[in-house]
Formats: structure tokens, C-alpha cells, sequence
């Protein structure tokens, strides 16, 4: 680590320039508060709707899921020769 007499002496930042680094940080920071907000809105949209059509899509999903395990399990009855009910 080099000793401090070895290092130089710090530039004077500009007071303007100071104030314009905090002015740009300052607002970045509202900016920031300000995009979070509205994106929280929109999320909360969104998932309200999701939310909402859920139940119908939970209900397509088993509706296929039981077409495809009565095909599969005809394909089984046929495959062993088992014989079908003529209500299945």
C-alpha cells in the first residue's frame, strides 16, 4: 500500500459540478421511485387478470388431461387385447 506522501494531492471538484453530480442523483433516484410505482400497477393488473382465468384454464388443462389418459388407455386395451366397456 503506498504511503500517503507518495500519493498526490485530490483535484478540487467544481461546486457546479458537485451539484450537478447530486442534482442527476437525486433525480434518478425519483425517476426510479416514480418507474416502480407504475410498474407495480401494471404487475398488479396483469396478475389480477391471471388470477381471474385461472379457474378456466385450470379446467381445459384437466379436460386434456383426460382425453389423452382415455386415448392412452384404449391404446393399452387394444395393445393387450383387453376388452372395453362401451361406456369408457
Amino acid at each position: 500500500m503506498a504511503s500517503s506522501a507518495a500519493m498526490p494531492e485530490p483535484v478540487r471538484v467544481s461546486p457546479l459540478i458537485r451539484v450537478g453530480r447530486w442534482s442527476f442523483l437525486a433525480l434518478g433516484i425519483m425517476w426510479g421511485i416514480s418507474r416502480n410505482r407504475s410498474l407495480s400497477k401494471k404487475e398488479t393488473k396483469f396478475r389480477e387478470m391471471e388470477e381471474q382465468a385461472r379457474p378456466a384454464r385450470e379446467a381445459a388443462k384437466a379436460a386434456e388431461k383426460a382425453r389423452l389418459n382415455r386415448e392412452e388407455m384404449l391404446y393399452l386395451a387394444k395393445e393387450t387385447g383387453t376388452p372395453v366397456p362401451p361406456n369408457f
